[in-house]
């Protein structure tokens, strides 16, 4: 397990880094981990015996990255445009149903596994957009995964104290801990990409290292909901791609967001 793990971890962050140096890479990685990412979600449903839309939901949330790359804003929150084209699309379906029950259910999961994945991750290839976004992009990966990383090798070396057992049982305070601090660091060598004072980048390192745990907790507590270990199996020894970008889920859209604010 541990060198599956090895060998999945070196191929993702070589092609990370390839996608770093690659703009149309980039967009093009992005918007395969979104789709592979919607179908292992909808098959989490299915799991669970929820029978959402997941063509229709995939379609949707593929249209979302695809409009980014090709800079199609015909509005301030045009993004918002699919989703709400998406909830009516879902009723005018609603209508040819032979019965009414599970109706909300299945509407519900389905925007939300485009909310979750899509329009969430979707923030990276907004990231990689802006000026001297090559490196911006790698400063969120690279603090947020390196949160992952210290949580990790903290927790399994001193993890004592149960984080939130309920939802995740090998997670400890230890590791999550020594993962803000790894993120604090991760922060501070990404300093010459965001050009702010140490304080400031170890603040925004704390910060981000928050929101990619809360990322990795919302995903644990969606897969122990529907009685999965692993979101899929695509990545030997680490999972699916869900289990791999969880944690950005959050950090990409707050750090975005961040970053806009700052720069006005």
């Amino acid at each position: 397990m541990l060198g599956k793990r090895i060998i999945s971890s070196a191929l993702l962050i070589s092609a990370i880094i390839a996608a770093i140096m690659l703009h149309w890479f980039f967009n093009l990685l992005a918007v395969a981990f979104i789709i592979l990412g919607l179908l292992e979600f909808f098959a989490l449903l299915e799991n669970k015996g929820i029978t959402a839309y997941k063509y229709f939901g995939t379609l949707i949330g593929v249209l979302i990255p695809i409009s980014i790359v090709f800079r199609f804003e015909t509005s301030r929150n045009w993004e918002l445009a699919f989703i709400l084209l998406a909830l009516l699309s879902l009723i005018f379906m609603q209508f040819k149903r032979r019965t009414n029950a599970g109706v909300i259910v299945d509407i519900s999961t389905t925007l939300f596994g485009i909310f979750y994945v899509s329009f969430f991750f979707s923030f990276l290839i907004k990231i990689r957009n802006l000026p001297l976004g090559a490196g911006l992009a790698a400063s969120v990966i690279l603090i947020t995964k390196l949160g992952d990383i210290g949580a990790f090798l903290v927790g399994t070396r001193f993890g004592k104290t149960p984080l939130v057992p309920r939802i995740s049982p090998k997670k400890s305070v230890e590791g999550s801990i020594g993962g803000l601090a790894f993120s604090a660091l991760g922060a501070l060598a990404c300093g010459p990409f965001l050009n702010l004072g140490w304080l400031h980048l170890v603040l925004l390192g704390l910060g981000l290292g928050i929101m990619g745990q809360l990322g990795d907790l919302s995903e644990s507590l969606i897969k122990r909901d529907c009685q999965v270990k692993d979101s899929g199996v695509i990545f030997p020894g680490l999972g699916g791609v869900l289990d791999s970008i969880d944690s950005l889920l959050f950090s990409t859209p707050a750090f975005y967001f961040y970053i806009s604010t700052i720069s006005r």
